[in-house]
């Protein structure tokens, strides 16, 4: 856990970084402004059911709610437990579940940091030729898909994605204030451009479509150049941190001919290793796309 600040510095902290005057928390959380002021400035004391409310208004994250408990002589409300904890088995059979009926198409978990902490491997068979150093744990799935020893080279709307992914990491350091992202987004930004990247492959029609609505992820390979939609899918309501920071990533193909290619390496792979399709278990880090 981070050193302690003063509370009322947090709270000031995370109230400005959500755009709120405290008039506005102050009527959000039916509480006086003047009560407020006083918590920021160090005067009152909350309770730790008054903290906890203005955590849930301020939208904190788990693991910085404990900070801010910590912050006021509280314990922690929040547990933090290892995946592998049994008292978690569900949602790892739930994960597993997930990511076995969304074969042929790709799916992977991440944490907060975009590590990889499980996949169903349906990109695997178009992996080749990345820098071996990027599959050394921990796999950061965001590194993975920009560094130059990559998939950036291989990106055919480069560009686009690039633009994609360092705007939802902005988002994401905005919400949460997670000094390792804001790292993260600057090493991104730092990769040279692979030479090519401003040549795009000619969208088919369902390809034209999908731009309208959604930024596509977009992968030359051998047999032609693959294109996805993605969604994020994370756990409502949860209580345990380490739950809190899991994300799904979900992604199926833009085109027929994208479809088709999974599909063909789903069968290859079935022929060759029958015990390939087979569900595996989600472990604490399954570095496997």
């Amino acid at each position: 856990m981070a050193s302690l600040r003063p509370l009322g510095d947090l709270l000031r902290e995370w109230r400005c970084r959500r755009g709120l005057s405290q008039l506005d928390l102050a009527t959000e959380t039916e509480i006086s402004t003047r009560h407020l002021s006083f918590l920021e400035t160090g005067r009152s004391s909350p309770s730790r059911d008054m903290l906890l409310r203005l955590a849930e208004h301020l939208q904190i994250p788990l693991r910085e709610r404990n900070v801010l408990l910590a912050a006021a002589g509280f314990a922690a409300v929040f547990p933090e437990r290892e995946l592998a904890d049994p008292a978690l088995d569900v949602i790892r059979k739930a994960i597993d579940v997930i990511l076995t009926v969304h074969r042929p198409f790709p799916a992977f978990v991440v944490d907060r940091h975009w590590t990889l902490v499980a996949s169903n491997d349906a990109l695997t068979p178009f992996l080749g030729g990345i820098d071996p150093s990027l599959y050394e744990p921990p796999v950061n799935v965001l590194r993975l898909t920009l560094h130059p020893g990559g998939l950036a080279p291989r990106l055919a709307n480069y560009h686009e994605w690039r633009s994609h992914v360092l705007d939802k990491l902005h988002h994401q350091i905005t919400r949460t204030g997670d000094p390792v992202l804001a790292e993260l987004r600057q090493e991104l930004r730092s990769y040279p451009a692979p030479s090519g990247s401003g040549l795009a492959t000619a969208p088919s029609s369902l390809d034209q479509q999908c731009h309208r609505i959604v930024v596509p992820f977009q992968l030359r390979t051998d047999g032609g150049t693959l294109s996805f939609f993605s969604t994020t899918t994370i756990f409502g309501t949860p209580i345990d941190i380490t739950l809190s920071e899991l994300s799904l990533e979900s992604f199926y193909p833009a085109d027929s001919a994208t479809a088709t290619a999974l599909q063909k390496a789903a069968d290859a792979r079935q022929q060759s290793s029958p015990n390939s399709a087979a569900p595996h278990a989600v472990s604490p880090v399954a570095h496997s796309f």
